[in-house]
């Protein structure tokens, strides 16, 4: 009877071990998930705040400003661009 005890008890002790290692684990899955989680909201925000700044770089009028102030160039006035025709119909937005 002894024996039997001792051995109850063993799977007792090995269970008991058992169950608070499982419990550490998941806490720690979880703390390591919500970090996780939160790092994927930062980057949700870096994100929005890179497509608003890639949208800003595109405007038509910042290229038109660096195309002018680095580069020299200019638009052409209507007088000097020619008109193309195709089949007696002009070709563009005109």
């Amino acid at each position: 009877m002894l024996r039997f005890n001792m051995t109850l008890l063993l799977v007792l002790v090995v269970c008991a071990l058992a169950l608070v290692t499982s419990q550490h684990r998941a806490r720690k899955l979880f703390q390591e998930l919500e970090r996780e989680q939160e790092r994927a909201r930062q980057l949700d925000v870096e994100y929005g705040q890179l497509q608003l700044e890639m949208s800003t770089w595109a405007t038509h009028p910042r290229i038109e400003k660096i195309a002018r102030d680095r580069l020299h160039m200019l638009a052409p006035d209507a007088a000097g661009r020619p008109l193309v025709t195709v089949a007696g119909k002009p070709v563009g937005g005109r």
